[in-house]
């Protein structure tokens, strides 16, 4: 294996890891906070509903009953909070013995034995898989891109492994909920469109 390519393997697998460590900690951000969060906007909404006709209406209050299905759903994973946290500790571990690794191997001569290092890299990865949950929080993925793309420092794996916006920064799953809202705002369009004056009257004309 060429330096290059060592260089580009440790970035991939920093990457790996150190997403992995967001995510884990997104979870354990979500159990920890999220029924807090979902908690206080329920209870401004309903305190601000007293005030507000607007917000006293049957889809307001289906809103904030979701927000407790919500609570109740991030409360079953409450007892694996710990493990979580533990875990995203351990990857986070991993993901700076890699960025040390990069470095070493990027500071060496293209002529050198890079075989210790890439077993050396092949241990902490087997590792981190091990320390993995495979189970994960609900849009645990959309807060683990933020924490890491906006909020950690990856100049090095960039530097080897460039990211894409479309590719790497946005997740899948955003782009089938865009889908979704597009969806759904045609849909809304084209009912109120059936509700305009005009509309009517062209119906008319044509029935007649």
């Amino acid at each position: 294996m060429t330096k290059q390519e060592l260089l580009y393997y440790i970035a991939s697998a920093g990457y790996d890891v150190g997403f992995g460590a967001k995510k884990h900690f997104s979870s354990y951000d979500i159990i920890e906070k999220g029924p807090g969060w979902l908690g206080l906007a329920s209870l401004v909404g309903g305190i601000y509903s007293l005030f507000v006709p607007l917000w006293a209406t049957t889809h307001v209050a289906a809103v904030f009953v979701i927000f407790g299905v919500i609570s109740l759903y991030i409360g079953f994973y409450g007892s694996e909070k710990a493990r979580y946290e533990e875990a995203g500790k351990e990857l986070t571990r991993g993901f700076h013995a890699l960025h040390v690794f990069y470095r070493e191997v990027k500071s060496m001569p293209e002529s050198a034995d890079f075989s210790p290092i890439l077993r050396q890299v092949q241990d902490i990865q087997n590792e981190m898989l091990d320390k993995s949950l495979s189970k994960q929080v609900f849009l645990s993925d959309w807060y683990a891109h933020y924490k890491f793309f906006w909020i950690a420092q990856i100049d090095w794996i960039h530097e080897a492994r460039p990211f894409k916006f479309w590719r790497d920064k946005i997740p899948l799953t955003a782009y089938f909920a865009a889908l979704l809202v597009v969806a759904a705002s045609v849909t809304l369009a084209l009912n109120k469109l059936d509700t305009w004056p005009l509309t009517k009257l062209i119906n008319c004309e044509v029935k007649q």
